[in-house]
């Protein structure tokens, strides 16, 4: 028990007596033992302890194994950021610790009272002759170790993809913020143009069009609204294009020519255009003419600035939604295409702040991933991450699907769904190689990267019944990921 702890009542047992056998006979790992067996535990140490006493500390080196017999504790954790919370409750008959000290791990929570409890505590030496002793007992102390482990893990996999959208979070502010902005500025404009085209639909009004004049407008008209994009040109052929239009209209006196000119050379009008427009609208109608057509040709392109702002902005929160909920619930299909499209919406800031090269090679007929595993997208978010810190300026990230026959399980015939994530940045030195996937490694400075590590990340993929490997040298690095589609 820790130092910090203040007992109650403690005192060893050099026999148990019929109350705490009794009290033993409740506790489900134990309740298969005869008398005679459960006296192995004599000499095991009593506590009584208080609401709010603590037990274990977090961090704290293991040194017992516990059984409570009476109340009830909780398990929590403090973060680096001193932020508490609950890792789980302990209810009466259960025992814990056995997982520090079969991994020889300092405790990864502390164990406070949330009640007056009873508990017992057998030292190392005492777990480790139950543990040879007692068959049954060591196969349900192992299966309650499995179990937390599983449960701890998944635990700490969705607590490090809160922390990484945290990490995001004023990335992802600026990517909503980015379309948020241009859709308010294209909604402005174009009200403005509604309001200038009810003002030229007023000067019309005056004027007694002639047939001629008629089908011209509505020629313009079609061309103003057909649905299509904007005409692409590279910008000294666009630059040269709205030069020659804007001087072909200021010396035909039209106002605004400079302002007008980009609108009208992006729906693909020329100056011959310009001149066919000129042989039936003379003196001021001719520039009422254009103004009425670069007005509704605006109008059209910033509807569609709207539809693209407000498009990008449910991207990401689909993609912001998809990487926080992947992998809850019952056992579902997943698209691995989808799911590494969602992380690299979310992971967007990061590749433009670098000007990063992306190369997307996604294979059409992946097959789905049938899975109850969690954390999928931590082994998107781990890798692609890496790969960000790991190129420099203007550097070339790749990311491939394909699927092909699975070359580990001939019995079982399936296709294995295969990701690659490659980069052109230093590599991994060649002595930290082998330690990559060793818990929490890193080869980063502190405070970069999202600190789930590839130790983490591997664990991932075993849960998927997956293999990860990598290569790497000085210019090239290379993580490739398999899963059996049938997991």
């Amino acid at each position: 028990m820790s130092e910090q702890t203040q007992i109650v009542q403690s005192h060893v047992v050099e026999n148990l007596n019929d109350e705490l056998l009794t009290l033993l006979r409740k506790v489900p790992i134990l309740s298969s033992l005869r008398d005679e067996e459960l006296h192995c535990l004599d000499g095991v140490r009593d506590f009584h302890v208080d609401r709010g006493e603590v037990v274990t500390q977090q961090g704290e080196l293991a040194h017992s194994f516990w059984i409570l017999l009476d109340g009830e504790l909780r398990v929590h954790q403090r973060t680096a950021e001193q932020n508490e919370f609950t890792l789980a409750k302990i209810e009466k008959g259960s025992t814990f610790g056995e997982m520090a000290l079969l991994s020889n791990v300092p405790n990864s929570g502390s164990v406070e009272a949330m009640a007056p409890s009873h508990l017992l505590e057998l030292n190392e030496d005492q777990f480790w002759n139950l543990m040879t002793s007692c068959p049954q007992v060591r196969k349900a102390i192992l299966g309650n170790m499995a179990y937390r482990f599983q449960k701890l893990q998944s635990t700490t996999v969705q607590q490090e993809k809160m922390a990484s959208l945290g990490t995001l979070a004023a990335g992802l502010m600026h990517e909503l913020n980015n379309p948020g902005a241009a859709a308010r500025r294209a909604a402005s404009q174009l009200r403005e143009n509604l309001m200038r085209l009810h003002e030229i639909s007023l000067k019309f009004k005056e004027r007694d069009f002639t047939k001629d004049q008629k089908e011209c407008m509505f020629d313009m008209q079609k061309q103003a609204l057909a649905p299509k994009q904007p005409l692409m040109m590279n910008s000294l052929d666009q630059s040269d294009a709205e030069e020659a239009l804007a001087e072909w209209m200021e010396s035909a006196n039209i106002e605004n020519a400079w302002k007008m000119a980009p609108t009208l050379v992006s729906i693909g009008m020329t100056a011959a255009g310009l001149e066919r427009v000129k042989n039936d609208f003379e003196g001021a109608s001719l520039g009422e003419a254009l103004n009425w057509l670069e007005a509704m040709a605006s109008s059209m392109q910033l509807v569609g600035t709207i539809e693209e702002s407000i498009g990008r902005v449910t991207d990401l929160v689909y993609a912001v939604k998809s990487y926080a909920y992947e992998g809850k619930g019952q056992k579902q299909t997943i698209d691995i295409n989808n799911s590494i499209h969602a992380t690299l919406i979310i992971l967007g800031h990061k590749l433009r702040e670098k000007e990063i090269v992306l190369e997307k090679n996604f294979a059409p007929d992946l097959p789905p991933l049938h899975s109850e595993c969690t954390g999928l997208n931590q082994i998107w978010t781990n890798l692609l991450d890496n790969a960000i810190d790991a190129v420099p300026q203007h550097g070339r990230i790749s990311v491939h699907t394909w699927a092909e026959d699975s070359k580990t399980d001939t019995k079982n015939p399936h296709k294995d769904l295969c990701i690659s994530v490659s980069d052109n940045g230093t590599g991994i030195p060649l002595e930290s190689q082998e330690h990559i996937f060793d818990p929490f490694y890193t080869t980063k400075p502190v405070g970069v990267g999202t600190g789930i590590g590839l130790g983490i990340v591997q664990r991932i993929v075993d849960q998927y019944n997956g293999v990860i490997r990598f290569t790497s040298e000085p210019g090239s690095t290379e993580f490739v990921v398999r899963l059996p589609s049938d997991s």
